[in-house]
């Protein structure tokens, strides 16, 4: 998952830069409102934690210039601004959920997790895709009832196909998810992690067909028992063949 938080206080971006990522976040930071702008429309983020008080413009401001470019980002703001009228208006520009400072860290997670999974279409923190449970609050994933023994990346591919189940995702995809740009492997890193999750899913599933290669556009999770939209058989390439008469 990839955060950007937008705030000119630099222990507290520093504090919870580091709070995220050791829950496998990507936290990317902009002291100041237009270059948060710049970067909300740039990249794709999962979120954007937005502070009120910025140094060139105010975090309505930034909400308003990035749902203007049509930015559909979800957005949670973070802020020292307790008035009720504040709060409503912050919602009114399209924030998605309002945090005010002092808070509690456990309580900052609580609402990041809850706001991507409810961006993803999921109400709940665990997802079920025939025999696989993966719960996103614990980053755990289990077969049948059985934890499978996943790195973090592994995990992450896994969580991205869950929550985009159903759909193809190429290996870019993955690879910002993994690393939001920075200190990107080479794309074929993605097949490894695939070819990894096959292995580990296959072992203690019922079911095979879990992770299927969509030919020219990427991987996707499914279950077996639900018929794919995509073609995942590698297409046969014909050749005609003309006889040449010499003369």
């Amino acid at each position: 998952m990839r955060v950007l938080f937008i705030e000119d206080d630099s222990i507290t971006a520093q504090s919870i830069q580091s709070l995220l990522q050791t829950e496998n976040f990507i936290c990317d930071i902009s002291d100041a409102g237009q270059d948060g702008v710049e970067m909300g429309r740039l990249y794709e983020y999962d979120l954007i934690i937005l502070d009120l008080m910025l140094p060139d413009i105010e975090g309505f401001e930034v909400m308003r210039r990035l749902r203007a470019a049509q930015i559909r980002t979800p957005i949670l703001i973070l802020s020292g601004v307790v008035e009720t009228q504040q709060k409503v208006k912050g919602l009114s520009f399209g924030a998605d959920d309002y945090l005010t400072k002092p808070y509690s860290k456990d309580e900052l997670l609580a609402r990041v997790n809850a706001i991507i999974r409810r961006t993803n279409g999921y109400s709940e923190s665990i997802i079920k895709v025939g025999e696989i449970e993966i719960n996103m609050q614990t980053r755990v994933a289990s077969v049948n009832g059985k934890i499978l023994s996943l790195t973090s990346k592994e995990y992450g591919v896994l969580e991205l196909m869950a929550m985009r189940k159903g759909a193809a995702l190429n290996k870019e995809a993955f690879l910002n998810h993994l690393y939001g740009g920075m200190d990107e492997p080479e794309l074929k890193i993605v097949d490894v992690f695939i070819c990894k999750l096959r292995k580990k899913i296959s072992e203690v599933a019922e079911r095979d067909g879990y992770i299927e290669t969509i030919w020219g556009r990427g991987y996707m999770l499914k279950d077996p028992d639900e018929k794919s939209q995509y073609v995942t058989t590698k297409p046969e390439v014909f050749v005609s063949r003309k006889k040449i008469h010499m003369a």
